[in-house]
């Protein structure tokens, strides 16, 4: 504009699993939904913050959690991925029996702050076939450092990018003294 055009018009090229981003089911089951397909309420509504102490490389299991599960949707902190712009491997993942365990406790979305819900070098990808076979739905990437355990309401729609395997998600957390809006139907 300082050289007279009237408008500024920027571009994005990247995969759709950037920085905090919601995987969908085509991610990693053949045939199933791509993420225009998927049903937002599973994004947005009661959510659990919870830091958990894992190390570098080890997967969250039950035995983990430090506290009852009191929401729908449940954000773990592990620390093991400090920051984003530096990329390390040796990030902490989630287990399957985790991921059942939260299903069962009527959990329907999951996140955390690291790349994957799996190891980095997983080819068999057993936390993503859970959250497959359960019905979950999860978050990646998330930035929580500073972030208090507790509860909140979670807002973290994915764009409805046709036939995508996944979206960039703009994730907030909400006290939930600031909202306390209805559960989307």
């Amino acid at each position: 504009m300082a050289a007279g055009a009237h408008l500024d018009l920027s571009s994005v090229r990247a995969t759709v699993h950037l920085g905090a981003h919601a995987d969908a089911p085509s991610h990693f089951g053949l045939g199933a939904a791509s993420i225009d397909a998927v049903e937002l309420s599973p994004y947005v509504g009661p959510c659990q913050v919870m830091r958990v102490e894992v190390g570098r490389g080890e997967r969250i299991h039950p035995h983990h959690l430090t506290a009852p599960i009191q929401a729908p949707r449940v954000l773990f902190r592990t620390g093991t991925f400090p920051d984003p712009r530096h990329w390390n491997e040796d990030f902490a993942s989630l287990s399957p029996e985790l991921v059942e365990a939260l299903h069962a406790q009527g959990v329907v979305l999951v996140g955390l702050d690291t790349p994957s819900v799996d190891p980095f070098a997983s080819k068999a990808l057993e936390s993503h076939h859970a959250l497959l076979r359960t019905g979950m739905r999860n978050l990646e990437g998330l930035l929580l450092e500073g972030v208090p355990e507790g509860r909140f309401t979670l807002i973290a729609l994915p764009l409805r990018i046709a036939g995508a395997d996944a979206s960039p998600v703009r994730a907030i957390l909400l006290d939930s003294a600031d909202w306390n809006g209805p559960e989307p139907s």
